[in-house]
Order: structure tokens, then C-alpha cells, then sequence
């Protein structure tokens, strides 16, 4: 069988599938190991295995799932508003006291979370209609929370860097030391 009509065969049942309505990483992993199975036979199923093991042996694979954990976590307890609400109070007598805060507050997020999508929902959830209350333009309101949150990005340990380290394959300290 030729490669071409190799890959159109498993163009059209991965096509299928995911029409199905099928879970996408269950539908793919039974599409793999199925055409695994029917071109190089029942000897290379061990490379499944292998595979499978060496991408959760990856102690770098860990830090993701609990920064979505902790990310959770503080988005359904009362620690961000609190944080906001701590960090508005201290720097109320600034101009622009409260987009200082909402930064900062992203700042303090992000570090524990790593991750920008969380932490612009976190802050602005809060931040924005309290900004809107007070008289702040639209546009100020909400370039503040998305400022603040590519913090969650920058700021290391992230999920972004924890996923680019995996690719180059370095330490978490070699990804976030300048150099």
C-alpha cells in the first residue's frame, strides 16, 4: 500500500471520529494504535507503551496540571478578591491607584497560577466593574487587565515556559536565567 493511500486512510477515519462526537484524545490514541496495529503489526505495539511512559516520566509534566489546579483553586475561594481588595487599599491615594492595583494584583496571580487566561478572568471578574464604578474609561479598564495579565506569561515558573522547556528539553532554572 502506498503512503498516500495510507494517509488518506487514516485522514478519513480520524475525520470520522471526531465527527462522532467521540472524546478527542481517546478517539485519537484508539486511531493510533489501530493503524499502528494494521501497518507495522502486533510486534510494535510496545512503542505505545514506551511512549506512553516516557511522556508522563517527565517530572516537567507535573508543574501544569497543578498550576490549573491552584488557578482553580483561588478563582473559586475568596483569595483574589481579597488580594485585590488588599492591594486596592494600599495604593488607593495614587493616581490611578486602582489600575496599579488591578497590575498588581494580576502580577501576584499570575506568579500563582502561570497562566494569562486565568488570571485576566480572575482579576477582571472584579476589577473591571469596580473600575467601571468609579468612573475609569472602558478602554483603561480592560487594557489593564489584559496588561496585567501577560504577566502570566513573563513570570516564571509559567505554564508556557514549563511547555517550551519540554520542547528544547532544559531545566526550568536554565529557561528563566537571562543568557
Amino acid at each position: 500500500m502506498s503512503p498516500t493511500t495510507q494517509g488518506l486512510m487514516v485522514l478519513v477515519v480520524t475525520l470520522a471520529m471526531l465527527l462522532s462526537g467521540t472524546p478527542v484524545a481517546f478517539g485519537l490514541g484508539a486511531i493510533s494504535i489501530v493503524f499502528i496495529m494494521i501497518f507495522q503489526g502486533f510486534g510494535a505495539l510496545h512503542v505505545v507503551a514506551e511512549t506512553f511512559y516516557a511522556g508522563l516520566n517527565d517530572f516537567t509534566l507535573v508543574s501544569i496540571p497543578m498550576f490549573v489546579m491552584m488557578g482553580a483553586a483561588i478563582g473559586s475561594s475568596p483569595a483574589g478578591k481579597d488580594l485585590y481588595e488588599a492591594l486596592d487599599r494600599w495604593l488607593y491615594r495614587l493616581p490611578g491607584g486602582l489600575a496599579i492595583s488591578n497590575l498588581g494584583a494580576c502580577a501576584l496571580f499570575a506568579a500563582l497560577t502561570g497562566s494569562s487566561p486565568a488570571c485576566c478572568a480572575a482579576i477582571g471578574k472584579m476589577g473591571i466593574p469596580e473600575m467601571r464604578r468609579r468612573g475609569y474609561p472602558d478602554d483603561v479598564a480592560t487594557g489593564s487587565i489584559c496588561a496585567g495579565g501577560t504577566l502570566g506569561i513573563l513570570i516564571p515558573p509559567s505554564i508556557t515556559l514549563s511547555s517550551t522547556e519540554l520542547r528544547r528539553r532544559r531545566r526550568s532554572g536554565a529557561c528563566s536565567s537571562p543568557g
